[in-house]
């Protein structure tokens, strides 16, 4: 059973999403608007309560002066200026009897028996109408109940038109939240399609070499797409890797296992013959040997350049690993008539490398040096700081590097028309520059024809 589509995968991660972006979105809104409305109406009962009660000390003031007459006055004189702030006033005299009932005609009717004649608020509803009327009562001194209300209605009209407002406000809150939070997602995820598109391409085409765009955002998306690219970077060179190792044990085992087969085909052919046959076994095993060496060798640099060669680094000291190559190849300079000799580096020098691999790296240089210098020339070794660095210089008096040659030298299996006349993988220096390069360094050289050459290896303290 296969699993769904990247790209619909994609799809459906980016509408959940939008949904979800949209959800909070609206949620959000939605509780501002509550909490706006619900102030609102607690502003606007206040209002009213407020107005209630300084009615209700007016007509107090006015029943204690004039009695029934001037609380009578004073409510015409209040309904003929048309004021919005009207109110229901009510005077109950001491025997239940009713003195006083004044109610604008425009609030409708309302269920007045429930009004009681206790002190305090009392919430009267309305006769076929969500809407109530709030009345404050308060006992006068000869015992007489007046009553001062006033009706929810223009209240609830006003507020039904506030909820008429704020559920089209929602609505268009639910469609701009949908359309900006599906434009949000769509680019938020463009680095993801990005990178889903190149490894398409690669798939389909089979070209390492394709990149993810990446942006100067600095977001974790961005930094998918670095790190995507790093990962292409490195898989494309162990795949190149992979492939000039392969080209290049193709094509330097030829010479070894023609040998190998010309030495057998000989020693069958010939009458038998006991040292004849020693000597074609002594030659198999040299070019075995040069085989497992070319191999060896080869699986090594692969390993250097592709990054994955196990280093355990430790504190060496610069003076040991310069000794211990002079005394590797002392004799082979006495052998040849090279002088070798070292320059003592600096007390107490020393560099965090793999120590077998930094002696290995060291000593095909001066191999190098010691073959290619000419009898009676001068090789020299040194180690010193420079800028953070141990840098080990290895210096000769031979016949120098063409300029065409230098930039290829650290190219696997190159040999150039110095090396041809020694016998050789022409791996060395590309083993060097890879093992170099593995602990953070570089390789260089300085090289002039007739003048020499200094190679320089530079590892980080």
């Amino acid at each position: 059973m296969t699993g769904p589509a990247p790209g619909r995968v994609a799809q459906t991660l980016g509408f959940r999403l939008a949904f979800w972006y949209a959800a909070i979105f609206t949620v959000s809104v939605l509780l501002i608007a509550v909490i706006a409305y619900a102030l609102l109406a607690r502003s606007l009962s206040g209002r009213d309560h407020d107005l209630i009660r300084v009615k209700l000390a007016d007509y107090a003031a006015r029943f204690d002066s004039a009695g029934v007459a001037g609380v009578s006055r004073a409510v015409v004189a209040e309904q003929a200026s048309g004021s919005e702030d009207q109110v229901f006033v009510r005077l109950v005299g001491s025997n239940a009897e009713i003195l006083l009932t004044s109610m604008p005609a425009s609030w409708g009717s309302y269920a007045l028996e429930q009004l009681g004649g206790g002190e305090g608020w009392r919430i009267v509803p309305a006769r076929g109408a969500p809407v109530r009327l709030e009345v404050a009562t308060q006992r006068l001194v000869d015992g007489t109940i007046l009553q001062v209300g006033r009706t929810t209605l223009e209240r609830e009209r006003f507020l039904r038109d506030v909820r008429a407002l704020l559920s089209a406000l929602l609505a268009i809150v639910v469609v701009v939240g949908l359309v900006g939070g599906g434009a949000l997602t769509w680019q938020a995820f463009r680095p993801v399609r990005e990178l889903l598109d190149t490894l398409r391409h690669i798939t389909h085409t089979g070209r390492l070499d394709a990149r993810v765009p990446v942006g100067g955002q600095g977001d974790v998306l961005s930094e998918l797409g670095r790190v995507s690219n790093a990962m292409l970077a490195r898989i494309e060179l162990l795949v190149t890797g992979m492939r000039n190792a392969l080209d290049a044990v193709a094509h330097d085992l030829r010479t070894p296992l023609a040998r190998l087969r010309g030495r057998a085909e000989q020693a069958l052919l010939a009458p038998p013959d006991e040292d004849r046959f020693r000597e074609a076994l002594e030659d198999t095993v040299e070019e075995a040997d040069r085989v497992s060496s070319l191999l060896t060798t080869l699986m090594d640099i692969s390993e250097a350049e592709a990054g994955t060669m196990q280093l355990r680094r430790e504190p060496a000291e610069a003076a040991r690993v310069l000794q211990e190559t002079i005394d590797l190849y002392e004799d082979l300079a006495d052998a040849r008539g090279v002088q070798l000799a070292m320059e003592p580096p600096a007390t107490g020098l020393t560099v965090n490398a793999d120590y077998p691999r930094l002696r290995q790296a060291l000593a095909n240089v001066v191999d190098n040096a010691v073959k290619y210098t000419p009898a009676g020339g001068n090789v020299t070794v040194r180690a010193e700081s420079r800028h953070g660095a141990v840098a080990f210089v290895v210096r000769d008096t031979g016949p120098g590097i063409p300029d065409n040659q230098r930039g290829r030298i650290w190219e696997r299996l190159y040999r150039g028309e110095a090396g041809e006349k020694e016998r050789g993988l022409g791996l060395g220096l590309s083993l060097v520059r890879a093992v170099v390069e593995a602990h953070g360094g570089r390789a260089e050289v300085e090289s002039s024809p007739g003048q020499g050459s200094t190679f320089t290896l530079l590892f980080p303290t």
